[in-house]
């Protein structure tokens, strides 16, 4: 597995940054989480409130323990949510249950991490991640644009 690299963390959070300037977002909270599920970076904006960095987390984390976005996580504790509890009780990180994070995926489909963002609507969160890991030179799970078949 080929871990992601401090520089490279804090390009894909810069670009993130900079879509949701572009867009004209409320403050935002961005982490970034490594293969192994341990923080390689975190920012937040000025005026983002007190407990984003938890919410940040949760969603990358959750993205990172079930293989896709955190979107699709939250679809999967709406079909099965016995499975999602439980899970939930295994995990020695927090699952929080909201779009936001999306895998960082490598040249070759590897997941090198996780990027999870709080601050604005799920899907203004998503578009900024999409940015950042594109910009960055890293790729996306497009199976989440086609529903979820696991």
């Amino acid at each position: 597995m080929r871990a992601i690299t401090l520089d490279q963390a804090n390009a894909i959070i810069d670009g993130a940054f900079a879509r949701a300037q572009e867009l004209n977002l409320k403050p935002l909270s961005i982490i970034l989480l490594d293969a192994g599920g341990r923080v390689k970076a975190f920012q937040k904006q000025d005026g983002s409130a007190l407990l984003r960095f938890e919410i940040a987390y949760g969603k990358a984390f959750a993205a990172l323990g079930m293989g896709r976005s955190s979107k699709l996580v939250l679809q999967k504790y709406r079909d099965k949510p016995k499975f999602m509890e439980n899970l939930e009780k295994l995990s020695d990180g927090p699952i929080f249950l909201e779009g936001g994070a999306q895998l960082i995926l490598d040249e070759h489909g590897e997941v090198v991490g996780a990027v999870g963002i709080t601050g604005d609507s799920n899907e203004m969160d998503d578009e900024c991640a999409f940015a950042g890991i594109r910009g960055a030179g890293f790729h996306v799970d497009e199976n989440q644009y086609k529903g979820d078949n696991s």
